[in-house]
């Protein structure tokens, strides 16, 4: 597939890219961008996350994109994937930014996850011609346009030296919102944004955490947040909200028969309350 080029003025979702001290000389992309501005998120972090990075990754990206936000990365391993297939799982958009052509996509192994985007109405996009190979400093050059074309960024898990803390200083040049998940201060991956959160960037406890500071009008009541009104339902959900994840050691908790148990995990993941994990793993949506 041949990408397309467009000149920064020429669309207004990317317009505001020519406000950036460095702004690229053009754009070139794969799928379709969207015609008018729409809040934009960039969820980012590192490659290797942690089974709790990887769950708030996943959550943050699925509730933001099911209110609409753009979710917008790099399509590198780990935090980027997930919140890129996050957004598509949710029914929302997504945008990549890459470091190299778009003839090539980097890396090879998400080569399917990129024509999924482009599948669901996102794009694929680099300020890189086709035949321009994926260098080091291209890598740094691109955090500009991620950060650029949001509204905030979000970081999940970092390391202390990671190049997730480049989006961050872009951001931060261009006066946008910094957010930082809150972690576990002996993780390694946690380093990076539990210092951002003590340099004064916004902790991330929830969806309306972003929200509020971004888009509040986006935030509204939702009944998924309360407790179900039949009793082993809220008892299932009163047992993730402490916790718990794993399939069996809710069905022990809710001290039900497992076909009632079945019955209301049923229940609760088609009303949109609870979400697999995979591996019978749970979690609130």
């Amino acid at each position: 597939m041949k990408s397309n080029k467009v000149a920064l003025s020429a669309n207004s979702y990317i317009q505001v890219l020519d406000t950036l001290s460095h702004p690229p000389k053009q754009l070139f992309y794969l799928g379709t961008l969207p015609s008018v501005r729409m809040p934009s998120v960039a969820i980012v972090g590192t490659r290797k996350p942690t089974t709790y990075g990887r769950e708030v990754t996943f959550n943050l990206a699925y509730n933001l994109a099911k209110k609409g936000v753009v979710i917008v990365s790099g399509l590198a391993y780990g935090v980027d994937a997930i919140a890129h297939q996050a957004a598509l799982e949710a029914g929302g958009t997504t945008i990549a930014v890459l470091a190299n052509g778009l003839d090539d996509i980097y890396p090879k192994s998400h080569k399917a996850l990129a024509e999924k985007i482009i599948a669901a109405g996102g794009a694929i996009i680099s300020e890189y011609p086709e035949g321009t190979g994926a260098h080091k400093h291209h890598f740094l050059a691109r955090n500009r346009i991620v950060s650029g074309l949001s509204d905030a960024v979000v970081v999940t898990e970092a390391a202390a030296r990671s190049g997730t803390l480049s989006t961050v200083n872009h951001a931060l040049d261009q006066n946008k919102e910094v957010f930082a998940v809150p972690g576990n201060i002996t993780s390694l991956v946690s380093i990076g944004p539990n210092s951002l959160i003590e340099q004064g960037a916004h902790p991330v406890l929830s969806v309306d955490s972003i929200l509020t500071v971004i888009k509040p009008e986006l935030i509204a009541t939702q009944m998924s947040l309360l407790l179900p009104e039949d009793p082993l339902q809220a008892t299932i959900v009163s047992s993730i909200d402490k916790g718990i994840r794993n399939g069996a050691q809710l069905l022990i908790e809710s001290k039900a028969t497992t076909s009632d148990y079945l019955i209301a995990m049923t229940s609760l993941e088609l009303s949109g309350v609870i979400q697999s994990l995979g591996a019978d793993q749970w979690s609130r949506c």
